[in-house]
């Protein structure tokens, strides 16, 4: 069975990558391995590399999903911050024998500007295909939302919230938590509130993925904005009066930063009922 290769970062939900995926699959004998390489932040003063690795993680994840969906075999892994040696890794580790590239178009693309398909040509000798993704004129086929949220992670209000949401359309869910601190426990803390949201949605077959930000919800968000293509935003706080976030005006900054659609749900802490 053919070991194929899916090099891919910010474009990895594209229709033409999708596509790609789909027609191979279709020729049989095929099984894929997804790496997407991480990708350092802009936003914030210290890099947190948990939250730096969550965001490609996301990426892997949504694409399995597709897989899942499309009864497509499959496995994926984050992979090294230069996409050359992330590739070259997975050749030497998984066996590939063919390889996918997804980039934005040239004029765009950071890895077209490094010659990236051909250094892969030259250092493997496999046969390449490379996808085009032109999200700013493509998008994607389907909507993104991003929902940032922390103690309100098990509110009824924010569950019921993006429910309600996934039963509109396409969509694919971006939940970040942010970390209250740089500490080992908070970061496990985190990640307990994630997963809590995580298994909510998923009981509900809703399709997401997670990861934790920056202690700062703002610099969290931008972040995200950053790593993908987000349609809309959902900010999840406490009731307005004992929220840090609404009186630091969360919601208003981040719809004048990114001009996207915020939505403000005020949720409890209280647990969704089973």
């Amino acid at each position: 069975m053919a070991e194929i290769l899916v090099l891919a970062n910010e474009t990895i939900g594209g229709e033409n990558l999708l596509d790609a995926v789909r027609d191979r699959h279709a020729q049989g004998d095929a099984r894929f391995h997804v790496v997407v390489p991480q990708t350092r932040p802009r936003h914030g003063n210290v890099i947190y590399d948990e939250a730096v690795r969550d965001s490609a993680q996301v990426r892997v994840d949504l694409a399995l999903a597709f897989m899942r969906e499309e009864a497509i075999e499959g496995s994926g892994e984050v992979g090294d911050g230069d996409p050359l040696n992330a590739a070259l890794d997975a050749v030497a580790e998984h066996g590939i024998s063919e390889i996918i590239v997804s980039t934005l178009p040239a004029s765009t693309s950071g890895w077209m500007k490094r010659d990236l398909i051909e250094a892969l040509e030259n250092d493997t000798g496999l046969p390449i295909t490379h996808v085009v993704v032109d999200l700013a004129a493509e998008g994607l086929p389907f909507d993104v939302t991003l929902v940032v949220a922390n103690q309100t992670v098990a509110g009824h209000e924010l569950v019921d919230r993006l429910k309600a949401l996934a039963e509109e359309g396409p969509r694919r869910f971006i939940i970040v938590v942010p970390q209250d601190s740089g500490d080992g426990r908070a970061v496990r803390a985190a990640r307990d509130r994630l997963q809590t949201l995580l298994a909510s949605l998923e009981e509900a077959e809703i399709v997401a993925a997670g990861m934790i930000g920056d202690p700062d919800p703002y610099t969290a968000t931008m972040n995200a904005v950053q790593y993908f293509h987000i349609s809309e935003i959902v900010i999840s706080t406490l009731p307005e009066g004992s929220s840090k976030w609404v009186a630091d005006k969360l919601v208003e900054r981040v719809h004048n930063a990114t001009g996207k659609p915020v939505e403000h749900v005020e949720s409890s802490t209280a647990p969704v009922e089973a």
